[in-house]
This record gives structure tokens, C-alpha cells and sequence, in this order.
């Protein structure tokens, strides 16, 4: 192999290797969605796939022992944040779907939270 070919199949290999390795990261950490719901859309979201959520009961027997932190969040800005349980993207399982106006009733509900999880469900959080 001459040079030239060499630096030609060099020029064309590391290119597609990058492209590899940066599809695969983004799968694995989804970044490049989360930095674009997050600074584009303002949302957040748990990119956990449909087998990995609870069955709709569970989320509901959640939601019904802590009426009160729903309370809460709703009156973040009422009538501007809600809170449903979303059992139409994954057929069998749910999660939490938060709504709400603003960047500071995001971070209003967040603090409110406190975790990564509502109580051990998912929860997805959609600025409309």
C-alpha cells in the first residue's frame, strides 16, 4: 500500500470511527437530546425505555399517597402546571407527566421534587 492510499483510507476511516463513537455515546447518554430538551425546549425528560416503567396502578397508588406534593406542584402557578399520569406512549406501564409555563416554575418544581424520581416513579417534565 502506498502512502497516498494510506493516507486516503486514514482520511475516510477516522471520520466514520468518530461518527461510530459519537452515535454510540449518544445512545448510551442520550446528550445531545437532553442539552436540546433542556436548552431548546426546556424540558426534561427520564429517556427510560417503555419495559423499564411502572405498570399504570403503580403510578396510580403513587399519586394517591402523596396528593399532597401534587398539591404542591400545582400551586407552583395554578392552572399554568399540572400533573397527569401518562399511560398512552407506552401501552402497559406510565409515568408522571409534569406541565408548566416557565423556566422558574420548572426549577419551582424541581425543588419541590427533590429527586430524580416522583416518589420511585418517572416523572418527564414538558414546558407548554
Amino acid at each position: 500500500m502506498t502512502k497516498r492510499q494510506l493516507t486516503l483510507l486514514m482520511a475516510l476511516l477516522v471520520p466514520l470511527l468518530l461518527c461510530g463513537l459519537c452515535l454510540m455515546l449518544e445512545t448510551q447518554t442520550h446528550m445531545l437530546r437532553r442539552a436540546y430538551d433542556n436548552y431548546i425546549l426546556d424540558n426534561e425528560n427520564h429517556y427510560l425505555p417503555c419495559r423499564r416503567l411502572p405498570t399504570p396502578e403503580e403510578v396510580e397508588r403513587v399519586v394517591a399517597e402523596h396528593q399532597d406534593v401534587i398539591r404542591q406542584i400545582e400551586a407552583v402557578n395554578p392552572g399554568f402546571v399540572g400533573v397527569e399520569i401518562d399511560t398512552a406512549t407506552c401501552p402497559g406501564h406510565a409515568d408522571l407527566l409534569i406541565w408548566y409555563a416557565s423556566h422558574a416554575d420548572r426549577l419551582a418544581i424541581k425543588a419541590i421534587i427533590g429527586a430524580e424520581t416522583f416518589f420511585g416513579v418517572p416523572y418527564r417534565l414538558q414546558n407548554r
